[in-house]
């Protein structure tokens, strides 16, 4: 799975729908025009709202100017610029995701989820030092967050950091038994240190965990493959492919953090021709005429 963004839309819907109603009834003052800003502010969060809930479904194009517009009409509120800041980073645009995010602490330093969405920020621009501060900010605010110590752990891991990482991924399943991606992320520092063995026991233990979770399973693949178990290892790899089969493109790994000696070894396993063939378009069997009654 991706290592470094962070999926916080939900908590937009959820914050946003539960905000309380602004009252609209006003005195009316003769020959003098106003802006109603509570109005404003309410017409703010609704778009606000909309756009949430069309980045859901990846919808982004059309979030992105609702959440602007947002900002706009509520300015003083900082989840309307974190949802903007989270737009951005969906579309790469880090700078702007940066600028976002930064108004969004000024309004609430206390959020803890605005500084781990600028981790994911500074990561992304592959400023791990700032992505670190960003983190452990965050962390500071709220301690036992699992994607919070992982995402520190893989700025960890970025750093050459390797026992500061590894020490972030095992608290975060200290706090959450099921959360395979810190498992298997120090599978892969695991097997970039040479310990093959150790790395097959921290991908087995991702797998027990989600039998669907492709990376892991991939990665056990590659390693037992290299091991001299190729039967094995390529049903494995074949399985994972079936799942997901951005898992068979290189640059993908890379994105997700595998070393130079995995991705050297998968390259190879994927050159495979039972691995190319699991890579094929599988044709869809014709649909069997019935008969005419």
């Amino acid at each position: 799975m991706p290592k470094h963004i962070r999926l916080i839309f939900l908590l937009f819907v959820c914050s946003l729908w539960s905000m309380p109603k602004a009252v609209h009834a006003q005195a009316l003052i003769p020959h003098t025009v106003q802006l109603d800003t509570t109005k404003l502010e309410t017409q703010g969060l609704s778009l606000a709202q909309e756009a949430a809930q069309l980045a859901q479904f990846q919808q982004i194009d059309l979030a992105l100017p609702r959440a602007r517009l947002a900002t706009q009409l509520a300015p003083g509120n900082d989840k309307v610029w974190l949802l903007l800041g989270g737009l951005h980073l969906q579309t790469k645009e880090f700078d702007a995701a940066i600028a976002a995010l930064q108004k969004a602490q000024t309004l609430n330093p206390k959020n803890a989820d605005i500084l781990f969405a600028l981790g994911s920020a500074n990561f992304q621009k592959q400023n791990y030092q700032a992505s670190v501060v960003n983190y452990q900010t965050g962390l500071q605010l709220k301690p036992n967050d699992p994607e919070g110590l992982f995402d520190l752990g893989n700025a960890y891991y970025m750093l050459g950091r390797l026992p500061d990482a590894i020490a972030q991924f095992n608290q975060a399943v200290s706090q959450d038994k099921k959360f395979w991606p810190a498992i298997n992320n120090i599978g892969l520092i695991k097997y970039e240190q040479g310990d093959v063995q150790g790395a097959i026991k921290q991908w087995q233990e991702a797998v027990a965990i989600d039998k669907q979770a492709a990376e892991p399973l991939l990665a056990l693949a590659v390693a037992f493959y290299n091991k001299g178990d190729t039967q094995q290892g390529v049903s494995m790899g074949e399985a994972a492919i079936r799942i997901d089969q951005r898992y068979a493109d290189l640059d993908f790994l890379k994105q997700n953090l595998w070393g130079t000696r995995l991705l050297l070894d998968t390259k190879k396993f994927l050159e495979l021709p039972q691995m190319q063939s699991a890579l094929e378009p599988q044709e869809t069997p014709a649909t069997e005429q019935q008969p005419g009654q």
